[in-house]
């Protein structure tokens, strides 16, 4: 019983319906069989009435005048030895005078004349009973429970008068051929109904079960893969099982929306914890920053007329100067002002990556530079740069090379940065962006993260491809023309089309 419980119900339901087919073919079999012996019997009986009134009328006159021969020859020619129905036929046949003596029968050695049939015991004492028990003129059809015959009695009335009694003897196992032939015939055609009806019966069982098997398929996908659970074929329509479906879709879509908020909050634990480290460094960064920024303008002014050393102070200027500003930028949620980003600070940008290029072999080329100043804040543009090159160096191969494209046009600044390192795995693509992700040993995962705090901060966007043997970032900023104040403008996207190599 076990084991049929845990069958799954691909099989439970149509072996239920094919066992309640069949046992719904066997129980009209039986009823028909039972009613077609009934019949049988029926016809039978009638019969044996009908044949026990015609020879009462018949053997009246042989009676009357004690023709024995008449009588004899009359009940033998009630025999048929060639009957198409044997059980039709009359297994002992006789004729009794009025108390209850052979006056004649078929089988004389067994019914001799003037003997009582009662003598032999048996059926033939409860015929006699049955006799005195009813009226003489009253046809009668006995069935002994101990007796394999039953019989039809008719008497013999003359003038009102009871002469006798016409005794029709009829075995019961003449019953038996005719039953089991009605047996065999009935089973045949219930076997061709069910050899008709199973398979459909097997089909449509299928199909009913098919709803809840695709439930029951799509259910075992909670928790751990929410999205299969939701594009799995489920039932639409308006029964229970629809109404399950509906009911199961609504609860994979509360679940999804759990899992997003708490991604959210994970997110948000991460910048939060983000904010106080850097609300705690910020501090120790401007101080030192603010007296070697001083030192540097002192010296400007106070110092030798050094060009080389005037060059490097202006650089390195230039450089506190961004530190500055990034860390107020990633401190407030204000736009910052700044100065315009010129192309000078894309020279900047590849003196302070050179050293880590040399230090992997790798080859930093710039394929598109700008050719005028751009009215968008340098300071923030600096870090973008920054950050990208250095993240496209580390994860260059050794030997290989960097690639950095920027064009402005038509409002719009696109920058891209490309290395030939190895390509993203699939299993970053969620964490793209995110604070403390790195796919590396080395780092915290900060760098991309930086990168995309600020390109949303100036209204761009930011996409990523990554295939073997190219991995490009990708930037588009917007800037206004013809204005020296530069803000940042909100509502830009952010494409995902890669993985984060912070």
């Amino acid at each position: 019983m076990s084991a049929l419980a845990d069958l799954s119900l691909r099989w439970k339901i149509p072996l239920r319906v094919m066992a309640a087919v069949l046992g719904t073919a066997l129980a009209v079999t039986a009823a028909l069989v039972t009613r077609e012996y009934d019949e049988m019997r029926q016809n039978l009986e009638a019969h044996a009435k009908s044949l026990a009134r015609v020879l009462a009328n018949t053997l009246v006159s042989p009676v009357l005048h004690d023709d024995i021969w008449r009588a004899y020859e009359i009940i033998q020619s009630a025999r048929d030895p060639a009957a198409i129905a044997p059980e039709l036929q009359a297994d002992v046949v006789m004729v009794t005078d009025a108390e209850f003596r052979v006056f004649v029968s078929d089988r004389p050695r067994d019914f001799p004349i003037g003997a009582s049939p009662a003598s032999r015991g048996g059926a033939y004492g409860h015929l006699r009973a049955a006799l005195m028990a009813g009226k003489p003129t009253e046809q009668l059809v006995i069935e002994p429970a101990d007796s394999t015959h039953y019989f039809v009695m008719s008497p013999l009335v003359a003038d009102g008068v009871a002469l006798g009694h016409v005794i029709l003897g009829y075995s019961k196992v003449s019953f038996v051929p005719r039953f089991i032939g009605l047996v065999g015939r009935a089973a045949f055609v219930t076997l061709l109904v069910l050899l008709l009806i199973m398979p459909v019966s097997w089909y449509a069982a299928r199909q009913t079960g098919a709803p809840l098997l695709a439930l029951a398929g799509a259910m075992r996908h909670v928790p751990g893969d929410l999205e299969v659970a939701r594009l799995a074929e489920l039932p639409k329509s308006r029964d229970e099982i629809g109404q399950l479906g509906d009911a199961f879709r609504r609860m994979v879509g509360e679940l999804r929306k759990k899992e997003e908020l708490e991604d959210q909050m994970l997110v948000t634990e991460r910048l939060a914890a983000v904010g106080r480290m850097t609300a705690g460094v910020a501090h120790e960064i401007n101080n030192p920053l603010g007296g070697m920024l001083t030192a540097i303008k002192t010296y400007q002014r106070h110092g030798g007329g050094d060009p080389l050393a005037n060059q490097t102070l202006s650089l390195l200027e230039r450089g506190l100067s961004q530190i500055r500003h990034t860390v107020a930028a990633l401190l407030v949620d204000t736009k910052p002002q700044d100065r315009p980003f010129e192309p000078a600070d894309i020279d900047d940008l590849l003196i302070l990556v050179e050293s880590e290029a040399h230090a992997r072999s790798v080859t930093v080329v710039t394929e598109a530079r700008l050719e005028r100043s751009l009215h968008l804040p340098a300071t923030l543009l600096r870090q973008i740069l920054l950050n990208l090159l250095l993240n496209a160096i580390a994860a260059a191969d050794e030997g290989g090379k960097v690639r950095l494209g920027l064009t402005a046009a038509a409002g719009t600044l696109q920058l891209s940065v490309c290395n030939d390192g190895r390509h993203i795995p699939d299993e970053q693509m969620a964490y793209l962006f995110e604070p403390f992700s790195s796919g590396r040993e080395k780092g915290y995962g900060l760098g991309l993260w930086v990168v995309y705090q600020i390109v949303q901060q100036l209204g761009g966007g930011l996409s990523v491809d990554s295939e073997p043997g190219c991995t490009t970032f990708r930037a588009e900023i917007p800037y206004v023309e013809n204005e020296v104040s530069v803000e940042a403008n909100a509502g830009f996207g952010v494409e995902r089309n890669g993985r984060d190599q912070s």
